[in-house]
């Protein structure tokens, strides 16, 4: 089966321009067939987009898709922006998508953090479910070591997609963790970094 975490060059094009408005602000973004939520920015993106407190700093936009997310937040707070995504087109498109915002990013091709360098204050991660747990539990368990002391995690996630073992794995790699939202089965997760670098060791 063909997913948006995974490259299909078999896909037809559907190329389309879609709006979003943040806090304000008008944003537009170009998305095609095999990337994730192509018609609308989905309501997990939307819910914690809303649900994250002013940032500063840099961001990582873990597994960013077309861009939104980090688009949107690098816009708002005058962030320093990174995205990484391991489907190429999803690359492409938010190296498009910055360039029509008006957001200076580094775009990486990535395996999780496989081609990440450097640290964040924020990383934000509307985890690839399809790609199974052992992806997006990877994702979690090496944000960590990617975060400088006092950084935060934000994750989105639903109920039905293992909210509750997402929260306790969660807790297990940071020490602790905090829900912003839980409503309507949706889940917003926010991680701080300890200083002195605690977590426990993680596959």
């Amino acid at each position: 089966m063909s997913h948006y975490f995974v490259e299909d060059d078999s896909l037809t094009h559907k190329i389309k321009k879609i709006e979003y408005r943040f806090q304000g602000r008008d944003f537009v973004f170009t998305t095609d067939a095999g990337l994730f939520s192509k018609d609308h920015v989905d309501p997990a993106t939307d819910i914690l987009l809303n649900n994250i407190p002013v940032l500063s700093g840099a961001l990582l936009d873990m597994g960013c898709g077309y861009g939104c997310m980090g688009i949107v937040l690098a816009k708002t707070y005058s962030l320093k922006v990174t995205q990484a995504d391991i489907n190429q087109t999803a690359v492409d498109f938010t190296e498009m998508n910055c360039k029509y915002n008006g957001i200076e990013s580094e775009v990486v091709k990535s395996d999780c953090f496989g081609n990440i360098s450097g640290s964040f204050d924020t990383i934000v991660i509307n985890p690839p479910i399809h790609a199974g747990k052992a992806v997006t539990y990877k994702m979690y368990g090496d944000s960590v070591d990617y975060l400088n002391d006092g950084g935060k995690l934000y994750v989105v996630t639903l109920k039905k997609h293992g909210a509750e073992s997402t929260y306790r794995k969660l807790e297990s790699v940071f020490g602790e963790c905090d829900t912003l939202y839980k409503k309507k089965g949706y889940y917003v997760f926010e991680c701080t970094k300890q200083g002195g670098g605690y977590h426990l060791s993680h596959p």
